[in-house]
């Protein structure tokens, strides 16, 4: 039997799981939040969660919104369950399970109406975006706003329909300052180095193709705080709804899974206010970037790393990659020989110890993350999270052995079927003209270099081309098992 996870089913839920000790009531909104998928619901909404059951805050509740039909999906699924959330954290020695209630509405993604009126409401004083890394309309060579974006361009001519999620948030502004009011601030939640400047620049981009004066006022009075955000959280589907039924007796249409360790690293600059989240543990600090350098650099790139090797040799979960003892041996030579060394310092923090934690977190069995998500989105991620160390690394004149195979495995997973045969599903916006690339890229290796908005100016380097080239035309003719071991054992150097 199973409890339909509702507000009125709180007292039998208490039997199997954590529930809130705040009553729903008591809170009001404070914060609206774009894009309610599961890093949001078992990393922002699970600080504020913790800092209401303190007793405090209780006027910085989440209303969410969106604007993609999986936001009106995720709306239809939450609504139906008083917008509450089980979240199953797993650790290699414990599971538990506790269910959240910061959020208390939900935004009809489409209703611009109701949205702009929500942004304007005065109780209003942030807005917080996770809008995934390809959501910033970033030129992926250069790092900068692409105005000429299409959905860009169409905000731009129609400002009071907007669809973007940038677009909602000018109108909002737009709002705000017509009747005298503060801005909010806007404060991203996504893995992306200076988040808060690349919204930033995405905002006032926008908002200067039609409305300059308008974003000459952002520019100046909104604050767009730099943060970093770290949680391993893998998708949802039957196997996570049944967990959460057979071992919790909880009727929850979309729970969460995720790890026990959960870090938020934040700029303090909030004008019109901000929850005491320090209280629950999130860092303030005057400057975010040597943070969200070594975790961008060191985990996502690390999950980047072994993504396209283990889904070559047909392995499903990212512990069994860790596993595997030629995938856990090249993402440690790769991270301490290539990766670690081109990292700043980060206060009180030794970066050795940082990439332990990583293997540690990355090998935990009871979160069963996947190599497909991992291996998702490789034209966003590549670009933010393995092509900044090569550039570094190139720079300074140092080699790139490992990073340069680091692509080729990209570039060899897009050529479609794994080592096996199997064929490859993948999950990419550019997957078309990737694997269009990356199968000319066979007999011809520069040829997927030639994607210049995603590789830029590493592809010009002769040292980066020259290892490229062998690292791939070596997976293609030996294999990517026989690969790994030959640059383990330093020959692929030649």
């Amino acid at each position: 039997m199973t409890t339909k996870l509702s507000l009125a089913n709180l007292g039998e839920i208490a039997k199997t799981a954590g529930v809130p000790s705040y009553g729903r009531s008591a809170l009001t909104p404070g914060i609206v939040h774009f894009g309610v998928g599961n890093f949001h619901r078992a990393h922002q909404a699970v600080y504020l969660d913790d800092l209401f059951n303190l007793g405090k805050a209780h006027d910085w509740a989440i209303i969410g919104a969106g604007v993609l039909p999986s936001d009106e999906a995720m709306r239809a699924k939450l609504e139906a369950q008083d917008f509450l959330t089980t979240v199953v954290e797993q650790d290699n020695s414990r599971t538990g399970a506790h269910v959240t209630g910061a959020m208390i509405g939900y935004l009809r993604p489409g209703d611009h109406a109701a949205t702009v009126a929500q942004l304007a409401d005065p109780a209003i004083r942030i807005v917080s975006l996770t809008i995934t890394e390809g959501g910033y309309f970033i030129d992926p060579a250069s790092g900068v706003f692409n105005p000429s974006h299409p959905a860009m361009v169409a905000d731009a001519e129609h400002p009071d329909t907007p669809k973007t999620v940038f677009g909602l948030i000018i109108a909002g502004l737009r709002a705000r300052k017509a009747k005298g009011l503060a801005p909010f601030t806007v404060m991203s939640c996504d893995n992306i180095p200076g988040n808060g400047e690349v919204t930033h620049a995405a905002v006032c981009g926008l908002a200067r193709l039609s409305d300059p004066m308008l974003a000459d006022w952002i520019d100046a009075n909104v604050a767009f705080p730099n943060g970093m955000v770290d949680r391993i959280t893998p998708a949802t589907g039957a196997r996570e709804i049944g967990i959460v039924a057979s071992d919790y007796h909880i009727d929850d249409a979309w729970p969460v899974f995720c790890e026990e360790f959960k870090q938020w690293v934040l700029e303090d600059r909030f004008p019109e206010g901000r929850p005491a989240l320090e209280e629950v543990g999130v860092q303030f600090v005057p400057d975010v970037a040597p943070y969200e350098h070594m975790k961008i650099r060191i985990l996502n790139g690390g999950h980047a790393a072994i993504a396209y090797p283990a889904a070559l040799i047909d392995i499903h979960f990212v512990h069994e990659a860790m596993a595997d003892p030629d995938i856990r041996a090249f993402l440690a030579k790769l991270e301490r020989e290539e990766i670690i060394p081109v990292i700043p310092p980060v206060p009180d923090t030794s970066l050795d110890d940082y990439f332990q934690l990583i293997e540690r977190r990355f090998s935990n069995p009871k979160i069963a993350d996947t190599i497909p998500r991992l291996a998702q989105d490789g034209s966003n991620r590549q670009p933010k999270f393995i092509l900044p160390s090569t550039a570094d690394r190139l720079r300074r004149g140092e080699d790139v052995v490992g990073l340069s195979l680091v692509s080729a495995l990209w570039c060899r997973y897009f050529a479609g079927t794994s080592d096996s045969g199997k064929p490859i599903m993948f999950n990419d916006a550019s997957a078309d003209r990737l694997q269009d690339a990356a199968l000319m890229a066979k007999h011809d290796p520069g040829a997927f270099l030639a994607l210049s908005d995603i590789f830029g100016e590493v592809a010009a380097s002769e040292l980066f081309r020259r290892r490229f080239d062998r690292a791939l035309r070596t997976l293609w003719e030996k294999g990517t098992r026989a690969t790994l071991q030959l640059y383990l054992a330093d020959g692929l150097a030649g």
